[in-house]
């Protein structure tokens, strides 16, 4: 069983929308996830904008955070010199700030592998030059 997973977006939305074509998918990997799942309020705020048709949804982000299952492991403002840079450096790609707490979250827990369903997390390095191990499809 895999612990310390960081978690993006795109499985949080899947997880909470059934109609998701990755929602199979995610719902198989949880099985070998052990909670709590590291993410920021960046992933939570881009989860909650793209799930905000399904209804629950919302709350259940929140229920996730309250109940342990998700764990906000960095704090924007505590890391904005960091984040900046990354978004400057990938202005080519271009890397949004819920990315670019993801490697962040990579860095600050190097043995945690990132689950997601974005491919630009194979073009991400964390601290420069790493590979970022994935769970995705």
């Amino acid at each position: 069983m895999k612990a310390k997973v960081i978690v993006d977006t795109g499985p949080l939305v899947a997880l909470l929308n059934r109609q998701d074509k990755a929602h199979t998918w995610v719902m198989a990997q949880l099985a070998d996830i052990r909670p709590p799942m590291i993410t920021c309020e960046a992933v939570l705020a881009e989860a909650t904008y793209l799930t905000s048709q399904i209804k629950g949804a919302r709350e259940a982000l929140i229920e996730m955070v309250g109940e342990g299952f998700l764990q906000i492991g960095l704090q924007v403002q505590d890391q904005h010199a960091a984040l900046l840079a990354m978004v400057k450096r990938y202005v080519n790609v271009p890397m949004s700030l819920a990315d670019a707490c993801v490697v962040r979250l990579a860095e600050m827990h190097p043995k945690s592998p990132v689950f997601t369903l974005d491919s630009d997390f194979n073009i991400y390095r964390k601290n420069g030059r790493q590979v970022i191990e994935q769970i995705c499809p």
